[in-house]
């Protein structure tokens, strides 16, 4: 089924109100005064849904999204970053592999100027960059992307024909730059999500991990977030040709999980589905969601039948502007599950 990538209005990202935190503000990371979103309802929730109403990515952290290739995190990075653009932000996207286009970022409503689109070739670049950035607009998130590091080089390696075979003197200058950096992200209330790509460890034990995410220890302690996505699987499409049947790749699903977290729960994780000239389809994954965690037989909407077929769901959805109403009826849903599973101990005495 074809469809248009629709902007989200304005209502639908407005600001929520901060629910009440199980646990004290303070020892908790990001401003959660205004959330963006992700584009995906489920992920929302996953990150941050006991913290705030439909959950969200706070201001004032760093964000880790690592997996395999073409698994879909540009997609996520536009997609969070178009949202950021609709509140009103200004963005800043760090691109050294050159591969985000006008073309593409417009399917996401993504506006970049040529000053705030980068390229940069060095991890030095990028966070330099950061510091010296002074957006106009006050009272509003900002975003910071980088699509990926896992590109980028040092100094060192561009100047030398030997480079940097033990990869130290990048590890190094990526402390450094998080260290200087997540400090004025924070007292800035700047959001920055930044891609990587998971490489194998050669020579890994029983006891390791098979695979990691490149830049050192780094990246592993300064994000507030890291984002892991895995159980990547192709969705085919089918259709019949003048009398033949051909088929095509149209897009991935894929899991994301909340590998860390330090402004809500981690652990959590949410299914979400990627058509390549769409985008996150919030609907479909919504829909799903809905019939998989009620007795429903068919896909339905708050007592309203839609159809057997997801597809003509899909489209009464749209056709009937029943987008925010889905979302509310899925927040629903995922708080009344969550809250199946919530800790009703006396407090412990100090």
């Amino acid at each position: 089924m074809e469809r248009t990538k629709k902007p989200a209005s304005l209502s639908s990202q407005m600001k929520r109100k901060v629910a009440t935190p199980s646990k004290k503000k303070e020892e908790y990371d990001g401003d959660f005064g205004t959330v963006i979103s992700t584009g995906s309802t489920l992920l929302d929730l996953a990150i941050s849904g006991g913290r705030v109403r439909g959950g969200g990515l706070p201001g004032g952290i760093f964000v880790e999204v690592f997996g395999p290739s073409s698994s879909g995190k540009t997609v996520l990075l536009s997609e969070i970053a178009g949202n950021v653009q609709r509140q009103g932000g200004e963005i800043m996207f760090h691109d050294p592999e050159a591969r985000l286009n006008t073309q593409f970022a417009l399917m996401f409503g993504l506006e970049i100027a040529e000053k705030d689109h980068l390229k940069p070739d060095t991890v030095t670049e990028v966070f330099t960059s950061v510091r010296k950035w002074q957006p106009e607009k006050k009272n509003v998130i900002h975003g910071i992307f980088t699509d990926s590091l896992a590109a980028l080089s040092t100094g060192m390696e561009m100047e030398n024909d030997d480079g940097d075979p033990f990869g130290g003197r990048r590890a190094k200058e990526f402390s450094e730059g998080l260290r200087k950096t997540c400090r004025l992200i924070a007292d800035k209330n700047y959001l920055m999500v930044c891609s990587n790509q998971v490489r194998d460890v050669i020579g890994a034990t029983q006891y390791q991990a098979k695979t990691k995410s490149p830049g050192g220890r780094a990246l592993e302690f300064y994000p507030s977030l890291r984002l892991q996505f895995s159980g990547v699987r192709k969705i085919k499409l089918k259709k019949t040709i003048a009398g033949k049947e051909q088929s095509r790749i149209i897009g991935v699903e894929v899991n994301i999980d909340v590998f860390k977290s330090s402004i809500w729960k981690p652990f959590r994780s949410a299914p979400v589905t990627i058509i390549f000239d769409y985008g996150i389809d919030c609907v479909l994954d919504n829909l799903k969601f809905i019939k998989e965690n009620t007795t429903n037989t068919v896909y339905t909407l708050n007592g309203r039948h839609l159809s057997n077929d997801i597809n003509k769901a899909i489209t009464i959805i749209e056709d009937d502007n029943l987008e925010n109403e889905l979302k509310e009826a899925t927040i629903n849903l995922w708080e009344e599950v969550e809250g199946k599973f919530k800790t009703n101990r006396k407090p412990k005495i100090r």
